[in-house]
């Protein structure tokens, strides 16, 4: 099995990937990734959780996913924009900061504006996805405070026809998730949330919450960006 995804992989990754097969580097999908070591994480956090501890909570997540899923590449997910058309992962060709949400999330004070200030800023460098497990209806009602720059994208689970993505996206790590990938699709971060502390009390995001994203963003995105000016999919409404 491992030498089939090795074989495949090969194939459909950049040749920088094919490079790291040929010496030997271990490379996984993230679906696999999650797949073999989530239980255990699962059943660390969850005791954290249950006595309250919330910075044991936090660095477990953060511990577990920059062991086992930062550098596996993500798959190659479907979903759909607000045209109901079809959009897969892989046909943005940027860096891609992803972030999964549901309408029933209470955002923080000043979360949506800092997210839109970040595709204001580097839209032209990164593909920013807003992701919703929820209707197309409230989906499009709730693409209006997001910025033309950022693609708002959903998931319809009562549709029946992605139990593979709700599954490894949604019930895995729970949401709001924050990814950064690389434009082929390398996991280089990833996050609790927007602003990811542990600030429970806290409600607002302010400029150093800010300034810890355009430092992720600069120091694992930017850095990394293919020079290219490619389209990207999304919903043809400007908002």
């Amino acid at each position: 099995m491992y030498r089939l995804l090795g074989v495949l992989l090969f194939f459909i990754v950049p040749k920088t990937f094919s490079q790291e097969l040929a010496e030997g580097r271990s490379i996984s999908l993230y679906s696999f990734a999650i797949s073999q070591n989530l239980s255990e994480y699962n059943k660390a956090a969850d005791k954290a959780y249950l006595m309250n501890d919330y910075q044991k909570g936090k660095a477990l997540f953060e511990e577990f996913t920059s062991t086992y899923l930062v550098g596996s590449i993500m798959d190659n997910f479907r979903f759909q924009n607000l045209d109901k058309k079809e959009v897969k992962l892989n046909e943005f060709k940027k860096p891609v900061f992803l972030i999964t949400l549901a309408s029933w999330y209470i955002p923080k004070d000043g979360e949506i504006s800092a997210l839109n200030r970040l595709a204001k800023q580097y839209g032209n460098q990164i593909d920013f996805i807003v992701l919703y497990w929820d209707k197309h209806e409230k989906v499009k009602q709730l693409s209006q405070q997001y910025h033309s720059k950022i693609n708002v994208l959903y998931v319809d689970e009562t549709n029946n026809r992605s139990p593979f993505v709700v599954k490894y996206l949604k019930h895995s790590l729970g949401l709001p998730t924050c990814f950064l990938m690389s434009h082929y699709k390398e996991i280089k971060e990833i996050r609790r949330n927007l602003i990811n502390n542990t600030d429970f009390i806290k409600n607002k995001v302010d400029e150093s919450d800010y300034a810890d994203l355009q430092m992720s963003i600069s120091r694992k995105l930017i850095d990394i960006s293919p020079e290219l000016e490619t389209s990207t999919p999304g919903s043809s409404e400007e908002k």
